[in-house]
């Protein structure tokens, strides 16, 4: 979301008035190949970096977290522009002093993505999107990228069998309502993708239902390929749809510093919870130790959550459980199978609720998690 007041020329005095290094981080998805990386998963990021300080700091800091980058565009090598299109994009977050933030960069004055000039996958990403398990994409990537070479990424990872993460973010709203070019972009992302991720205020506009429950399996049912639907709730927890199950985890009490990246931390968890063939409510649970341990840092980046402050955090394990609203999110839930987390191991009224132990959750989680520490140590 851009502030209120930002415009190109407050934006302007910014960028020249903040020069010093401790003012700059990696941001956007730089942020979930960060926290992935801290879980133990291999990872490449795909985009546009320019040959300038910014770019230069970005790249230090992928290399120091073990992060490559591989270039999306196709002739980047013989661009020699000075021009502002081929810079690295910085986006800047503003925070106020009740912890809310925005964002604001250059792409919020300009009708045409930042690298509009790029229209073909190189073959390198190409490559690399045939390598990997999973390509995430998110609704900012239209900010940077044409739709046409979004959706080209998309059916290439199709194609190949790599299952595709999308969270369309606060993007997906005004996408929704966008050219044509970027609402097929979104419709096709939302159908095709393995797994979504969205906040229950984004499910809303996208699915014109209030209900996040509801919402989610909205998205299901029009969903081609969709195999998950995630719905993030805050400090009240998130929830995971699937056609055959609803699993719902409570959020972790933590004190709450800076909520920027908490949800970028979130997809790096659920995608390991995914591509380690973890239950849901286990996914669902580390991921939102993995959102809550980002939160009680400052600033995203190299201040997301590390591996050791996400064992620290499932040691504690305080859930922030609130009886009355799981009650009201889950009644004339008509699915199959409910799952719980929960403190207690006592089934609900009925077959169709089951309460998931906590203890035991954790007890399998720190042994996963333990067992990443150790290889990160030896290796």
């Amino acid at each position: 979301m851009v502030s209120k007041w930002c415009n190109m020329g407050i934006l302007g005095l910014i960028i020249a008035s903040i020069s010093s290094k401790r003012f700059w981080e990696a941001g956007g998805n730089c942020n979930m190949a960060i926290a992935a990386a801290r879980l133990g998963l291999h990872c490449l990021t795909l985009g546009h970096v320019g040959n300038e300080t910014y770019g230069r700091f970005l790249l230090d800091v992928l290399h120091d977290e073990g992060i490559g980058i591989i270039r999306m565009d196709k002739d980047a090598d013989s661009v020699a522009s000075p021009s502002a299109s081929y810079e690295t994009l910085l986006c800047w977050v503003l925070v106020d002093p009740f912890s809310k933030h925005g964002f604001c960069s250059r792409a919020d004055f300009i009708k045409e993505p930042a690298f509009s000039w790029m229209r073909k996958l190189s073959g390198e990403a190409r490559m690399a999107i045939k390598k990997s398990k999973i390509l995430f994409c998110n609704g900012y990537g239209f900010d940077e990228f044409s739709p046409s070479l979004i959706v080209s990424a998309l059916d290439h990872a199709m194609e190949l069998g790599t299952s595709v993460f999308f969270d369309p973010g606060p993007r997906g709203k005004s996408l929704s309502v966008g050219t044509h070019e970027q609402q097929m972009a979104l419709d096709r992302l939302l159908r095709m993708s393995d797994v979504l991720l969205l906040t229950s205020d984004e499910a809303e506009p996208l699915t014109g239902i209030a209900d996040p429950v509801l919402a989610g399996k909205e998205l299901l049912k029009k969903g081609v390929r969709t195999k998950w639907v995630i719905i993030k709730m805050g400090p009240k927890g998130s929830i995971l749809i699937t056609m055959s199950s609803i699993s719902y985890a409570p959020a972790f009490k933590v004190n709450v510093i800076d909520t920027v990246g908490c949800g970028d931390s979130f997809v790096a968890a659920i995608a390991f919870g995914f591509l380690h063939d973890m239950p849901t409510v286990n996914t669902l649970a580390l991921a939102n130790a993995v959102g809550a341990a980002t939160a009680m840092g400052c600033g995203a980046g190299r201040n997301v959550a590390t591996l050791e402050s996400v064992i620290k955090l499932m040691k504690v394990s305080d859930l922030n459980e609130k009886e009355h609203f799981w009650n009201e999110l889950l009644e004339n839930v008509d699915t199959p199978e409910i799952l719980l987390l929960s403190r207690t191991r006592i089934n609900g009224s009925n077959n169709q609720l089951k309460h998931v132990s906590l203890q035991d959750v954790v007890s399998e989680l720190l042994y996963k998690l333990q067992t990443v520490q150790e290889r990160v140590v030896t290796s």
